[in-house]
């Protein structure tokens, strides 16, 4: 009977499906929504997420070229660069990595270029090296595309992501960074020459507390976290729950902190109005 027939002794599994290879790099997920996105169409979109939203940090050089026409960026003071006087403990090896990582020798990238045929002078930080943190060399070029705006009259546009505020690996020569660029912005006022401070997602620390919030017009990202200190240290600090959005382009907007918020994608227009009316 089949009672007692012995069971076999192996087991036919059925040969998996045959799944289509995608080549690494030309898909990704979105760190929001988790989808995946086609990587060019991505890009292509300023990174913000085509199917929920979601603004990816952008790294300098990529800013620079979604901001000004095509083949006017002039870099200036490239050499300017971050050394280690405190000899302070990883800091050597943390300017190597992220110089390795991005390709830049510093945390901002400055120099000048047009925006539909004006010039101006620009500079864009680039979160990745070192969480945009503003060193003695950051504050050395900020400074000098101010100075520079004095010189020549042309506006003065900072493109901010330093989340991580000053860099405490200079100590107090970094913290100094914080008045010296703030004086700078002070001569820059008193020529009457124009600083548009544009705010992205993190702009916070020292960055925030010195020529980030010195413009003359201060324009936001959607969404962007603008502030001095983390909401999480405020609430641990003072013990108090903290209202839903603070720190964020809405809630700064509604309590008069920024004067407008500006999608990515109409950045470049809004920016070529402002200049376009300062010039006129």
């Amino acid at each position: 009977m089949s009672w007692f027939k012995r069971p076999p002794r192996y087991t036919t599994i059925n040969p998996p499906e045959k799944k289509t290879d995608i080549p690494d790099g030309l898909w990704m997920r979105c760190e929001n929504c988790n989808e995946m996105i086609y990587k060019k169409d991505w890009e292509t979109n300023l990174k913000v997420c085509p199917k929920c939203g979601h603004y990816s940090i952008m790294s300098a050089r990529e800013r620079i070229k979604s901001l000004l026409d095509p083949g006017s960026f002039e870099e200036k003071d490239s050499s300017v660069t971050s050394v280690d006087p405190l000899q302070f403990g990883g800091y050597a090896e943390s300017l190597a990595k992220s110089r390795k990582k991005t390709g830049e020798k510093e945390a901002v990238t400055c120099g000048q270029g047009t925006i539909e045929g004006y010039p101006i002078q620009l500079a864009a930080f680039d979160f990745a090296f070192i969480g945009g943190s503003m060193g003695s060399a950051v504050g050395e070029k900020i400074t000098r595309a101010l100075e520079r705006g004095c010189e020549t009259g042309q506006p003065v546009v900072i493109v901010s992501a330093g989340g991580g505020g000053a860099r405490m690996q200079e100590g107090m020569l970094s913290l100094m960074q914080m008045a010296k660029t703030s004086a700078a912005v002070a001569k820059l006022r008193e020529k009457g020459t124009p600083y548009i401070s544009v705010l992205t997602h993190p702009t916070m620390g020292g960055v925030a507390a010195s020529f980030a919030f010195l413009g003359d017009v201060i324009i936001a990202e959607p969404k962007a976290l603008i502030g001095f200190a983390g909401p999480r240290v405020i609430e641990q600090t003072i013990g108090q729950r903290l209202p839903d959005g603070f720190q964020t382009s809405e809630f700064l907007l509604d309590h008069g902190m920024i004067d407008m918020i500006a999608e990515r994608h109409a950045l470049r227009e809004r920016l070529s109005k402002l200049v376009a009316h300062l010039y006129n």
